[in-house]
C-alpha cells in the first residue's frame, strides 16, 4: 500500500505545471538593442520619415512556450488555451480586413501628397519664396512633433551626443534636398519637377556602385536606361523648362541619395517617429540661415506685403499652416503605409504615387505639355517601375536565401 501511494505521488509531481506558467514564457515585449538603420524599414521597406515603427512583437513574435507550435512572420495569431477549449479568440477589424486597412493607408498617402503638391504650387504663384516656405514646412512639422511629445504620443526618446553626431549628416542632406525640391517647384511645373526626380533611382544605383563599392547587376542598369531617355525627352520640349528648376531638382536627387547613404551608417534603436522629429528640428536650424540671407531682405521689403495684398492675411497664414501640416502628415502616412506591405507592393506604390501627383497637378493647373514631353514622362515612369520591380524581386530572393 505504501509503495502504491509513493508511485502515485511521483506521477503527480512529474506532471507539467499548467496552472502557473512562468513569467518568461507568458510575457512579450519590445526588442531593445536591435540596430535599425535610420530612415529604413525592416524587410525591404524604404524611406521614409516620420512614422512610429511597429513593435517587434508584430514582426517576429518569439514563441517560448509549448502552446503555439509554429512561428508566424506577419502577425501574432491567437493560440488556443492549454485547457483544450475550442472557442476562437475574437478578431478586431484591423485583423479581419487587412487589405481594406492597407488600401485606406495608400489612399490617404496619395491624397495628402497630391493636396500638398497642389497647395504648395498655389502658394508659389503669389508668394515665390521657396526658402522661406521650406522653413515653414519644417517649422509646422516640428511644432506638431513637440505637441505630440507633450501628450506622450509618442513618448520622447532621449538624445545624446553620439546619436546627434549620427543624425546631423542625415538632417543636413534632408534639408538641402527639401529646399532644392521647393526651389524647383517654384521655378517650373510640378509635373516637370517630379519627372526630373524620377532620376533618383539612377543616382542611388550610381552611389551604391561607386561610393559604397556595391556591385549593381547589369539588369538594374539596363532598366534605368528608359528613365534617363524619358527624362531627356521630357526636358527638351517642356514648356516651363528653365535651368534653375532643372538643376535644383537634380541637386535634390543627389541630396536625397546621400541622405540614404548616411542613414545606412547611422544605426539606432530609436523609433522612426522620434527619429523624424529630431531630424526635422536639426533640418529647421539648417534651413533658417540661407532663408534669412537669400530671401530675408526681399521678404521684409515687399514679400510679405505683396502676398497679403493679393490674398489677405488670413488666407496667407492659413495656406502656410496647412501646407506644412500636409507635408508632415503625408510623410508620416507614407512610412505607415510602406511598413504594412511587401517590397514589391512598396515599389509599385511609389511609382503610382508619382503618376498620381503628375496627373493631378496637370489637371489642377491646366499645364499644357507637348506630345514629346508626355511620351518622355511616360517612358521615364515606366523605367522607374521596371527598376523598382527588378530591385524588389532581387531583395526578396536575398531574404529567402538568408532564411533558408
Amino acid at each position: 500500500m505504501e509503495s502504491r501511494v509513493l508511485s502515485r505521488t511521483t506521477a503527480i509531481a512529474a506532471l507539467p505545471k499548467l496552472f502557473r506558467p512562468s513569467r518568461e514564457a507568458a510575457s512579450f515585449g519590445f526588442a531593445t538593442g536591435v540596430k535599425t538603420p535610420v530612415g529604413l524599414v525592416k524587410d525591404g521597406g524604404s524611406l521614409t520619415w516620420g512614422r512610429q515603427l511597429r513593435p517587434v512583437l508584430l514582426l517576429e513574435p518569439v514563441q517560448t512556450g509549448p502552446v503555439c507550435s509554429r512561428r508566424e512572420k506577419t502577425a501574432v495569431q491567437p493560440c488556443r488555451a492549454a485547457s483544450g477549449s475550442s472557442g476562437e479568440a475574437k478578431t478586431g477589424f484591423l485583423e479581419k480586413y487587412p487589405a481594406l486597412v492597407t488600401g485606406s493607408f495608400f489612399f490617404m498617402w496619395y491624397f495628402l501628397n497630391v493636396i500638398f503638391n497642389i497647395l504648395n504650387k498655389k502658394i508659389y504663384n503669389y508668394f515665390p519664396y521657396p526658402y522661406f516656405v521650406s522653413v515653414i514646412h519644417l517649422f509646422v512639422g516640428v511644432v506638431y512633433c513637440l505637441a505630440s511629445w507633450s501628450v506622450g504620443l509618442p513618448k520622447r526618446a532621449p538624445m545624446d551626443s553620439k546619436l546627434l553626431k549620427l543624425l546631423i549628416p542625415v538632417a543636413v542632406c534632408h534639408a538641402i534636398g527639401h529646399v532644392t525640391s521647393n526651389v524647383s517647384f517654384a521655378a517650373v511645373a510640378v509635373s516637370f519637377t517630379h519627372t526630373i526626380k524620377a532620376l533618383e533611382p539612377f543616382f542611388n544605383a550610381a552611389a551604391s556602385q561607386f561610393v559604397l563599392g556595391q556591385s549593381i547587376p547589369i539588369t538594374l542598369w539596363l532598366s534605368l536606361a528608359p528613365v534617363v531617355i524619358g527624362v531627356s525627352m521630357a526636358s527638351l520640349t517642356e514648356l516651363s523648362f528653365n535651368w534653375l528648376g532643372f538643376i535644383s531638382a537634380m541637386i535634390s536627387n543627389v541630396s536625397f541619395t546621400y541622405r540614404s547613404l548616411y542613414s545606412k551608417k547611422a544605426m539606432t534603436d530609436m523609433d522612426s517617429t522620434n527619429i523624424y522629429a529630431y531630424i526635422s528640428i536639426i533640418a529647421l536650424f539648417v534651413c533658417l540661415p540661407p532663408a534669412i540671407i537669400v530671401e530675408g531682405p526681399q521678404l521684409m521689403k515687399h514679400g510679405f506685403n505683396d502676398a497679403i495684398a493679393k490674398v489677405g492675411l488670413t488666407k496667407f497664414i492659413s495656406d502656410l499652416f496647412w501646407v506644412g501640416m500636409f507635408y508632415h502628415l503625408y510623410n508620416q502616412l507614407a512610412t505607415n503605409t510602406l511598413e504594412r506591405v511587401a517590397p514589391l507592393t512598396h515599389a509599385v506604390g511609389n511609382v503610382l504615387k508619382r503618376v498620381f501627383v503628375i496627373g493631378f497637378s496637370i489637371i489642377a493647373f491646366g499645364n499644357k505639355i507637348s506630345t514629346q514631353t508626355a511620351i518622355g514622362t511616360s517612358i521615364a515612369i515606366a523605367g522607374v517601375a521596371l527598376y523598382s520591380l527588378i530591385k524588389a524581386k532581387m531583395e526578396e530572393e536575398k531574404r529567402q536565401m538568408k532564411s533558408t
